[in-house]
């Protein structure tokens, strides 16, 4: 199974270097491939939240919808699953778009037919994002998700479950899917595929 050590750090303020957070990349979801664009992901941690930073290549950007909880899925998005159980039943879906629109939902997996049932009322209070264009290439997405959202706040060597995707319209119309631990079909929905995520000190 993926793992990926995430760091304490004091605070992620104005002197914070996120150079200093180890990145992964994402891959195809279906075969593992590299990708066409660079996904780079890293996350840390501090006493209050889990922050979560996407570097984005980008070359044609898909956003045209404006309101929270609009169906951003359907266009250009990265996105985060957190599942503080580890059992795969109940975890958090958020999203983001390169217009800084979020859609966040508390996700019940049937495992019996593999269905979900996204429950769009809840809200990941005190959630901070904000996307910033670098360049003409690169869009960064940072996330700073409040841990009084989940059941307790994580001490170093807890786990939890989770798994980062990127969905990315290209100029030809084509969609394509991305992620850090890919699930072998066009579905995000597979938590037997999530990684783990560690939180270290």
């Amino acid at each position: 199974m993926m793992q990926y050590a995430c760091q304490y750090v004091e605070d992620v303020n104005s002197n914070f270097s996120w150079s200093t957070v180890e990145a992964v990349t994402l891959r195809d979801v279906v075969t593992g491939n590299k990708p066409r664009l660079e996904t780079r992901v890293r996350a840390c941690w501090t006493r209050e939240h889990l922050c979560i930073r996407f570097e984005c290549e980008d070359d044609h950007i898909v956003a045209t919808m404006e309101k929270h909880d609009d169906p951003i899925y359907l266009e250009d998005v990265v996105e985060v699953f957190l599942d503080e159980s580890g059992l795969g039943e109940t975890y958090f879906e958020l999203e983001v778009s390169p217009l800084n629109v979020v859609f966040d939902a508390r996700i019940q997996m049937d495992k019996t037919d593999c269905s979900i049932i996204a429950d769009t009322s809840w809200d990941a209070q005190g959630l901070q994002t904000l996307v910033v264009k670098a360049d003409e290439r690169l869009y960064v997405y940072e996330i700073l998700i409040p841990f009084s959202n989940f059941q307790q706040a994580p001490q170093a060597g807890t786990q939890w479950k989770w798994n980062l995707y990127r969905i990315d319209e290209d100029q030809q119309g084509q969609r394509h899917y991305w992620a850090w631990s890919p699930t072998g079909v066009v579905n995000y929905h597979i938590p037997k595929h999530f990684g783990s995520l560690v939180f270290c000190k």
